[in-house]
């Protein structure tokens, strides 16, 4: 597989390999508890399997679909084209699609199952509100998504939870509480794979939200370093943050669930527990980054 000049992320490889494996591991208890307890789970795997197969091959249409986005032809919007060009060269990689969002939330995000199948999207809201560097280091960070392939990793990494919802809500609704109990006279079959599910969905989210925050500060790293500019990267990300606060809340509200593909949360918590169901790590923790890397340039040259 062919390399980029996009910075190598050993830290984010390593994130990657490790969240997989546990990931599988829960995968396999919890298909090792579903049979002892003589539950028949093909139906909800081969749905879930469904699920993942259009969300990995079809992950372009749908997220430009959910965000009201369209692909741009040159001759539409040939300074973001030429952005793209710039850093496609630079980073020697295949041209995304470009594509713009009709959406007043200044944002940007990027996904596709590879580099050949991939699309970098803006929203207008995002065009009107940055200058060009500014831009620029934004599209520098969406497009080392698609250089490590992540937006495919988290694709399959959100299987497991998928799978798990689907048989906590089986269990709730589907009347399986109540029926039998296990050999030695315990808790009803529904209701130890409602307690399984339940965990092995917790476990699962909380494993892809780490990974993701890692990403995202992987993501701001690589983009600096390819263009040499962190702080203008740092800029855009203070500004669309300041913005973001003047953006109703009925708008915010109708993006946040496109979180985890976003350059910024539309919504995101306070500081403390809810950090740790966070898409994004804090933006202090991402200035400060930032801020390291400008230094090291800064001795470099």
């Amino acid at each position: 597989m062919a390399q980029t000049r996009f910075a190598p992320d050993r830290g984010l490889t390593r994130r990657m390999v490790v969240t997989m494996f546990l990931l599988g591991l829960l995968y396999v208890i919890f298909v090792a508890v579903l049979v002892a307890s003589g539950v028949r789970a093909v139906l909800v795997l081969l749905i879930a399997g469904g699920f993942l197969l259009t969300q990995y091959f079809m992950s372009d249409r749908l997220a430009l679909f959910a965000m009201h986005g369209r692909v741009v032809t040159p001759q539409e919007a040939p300074e973001l084209h030429g952005m793209v060009d710039r850093l496609c060269a630079l980073a020697d990689m295949p041209k995304p699609r470009v594509a713009i969002a009709d959406s007043d939330v200044p944002n940007a995000f990027a996904t596709g199952r590879n580099r050949k199948n991939s699309v970098v999207c803006v929203t207008t809201g995002l065009l009107r509100r940055l200058d060009a560097g500014e831009l620029e280091g934004v599209l520098a960070h969406e497009m080392s998504h698609v250089a490590h392939r992540d937006v495919a990793v988290m694709t399959i990494a959100s299987f497991l939870g998928v799978v798990a919802g689907l048989m906590t809500r089986v269990a709730l609704y589907g009347g399986l509480g109540g029926r039998g109990r296990d050999d030695r006279g315990g808790l009803p079959i529904g209701m130890i794979i409602l307690l399984v599910s339940a965990l092995v969905y917790g476990l699962g989210f909380l494993l892809t939200r780490a990974l993701s925050r890692y990403r995202e500060l992987a993501a701001d790293r690589a983009g600096a370093l390819l263009t040499q500019r962190p702080s203008v990267l740092a800029g855009a990300l203070v500004k669309i943050s300041g913005e973001m606060a003047r953006i109703p809340t009925r708008d915010l509200r109708e993006a946040e669930p496109f979180n985890a593909f976003f350059l910024v949360p539309a919504l995101s918590g306070k500081a403390g527990l809810s950090a740790l169901f966070a898409t994004h790590p804090p933006l202090e923790r991402r200035l400060e980054q930032l801020g390291r890397i400008s230094a090291q340039l800064g001795r470099g040259g």
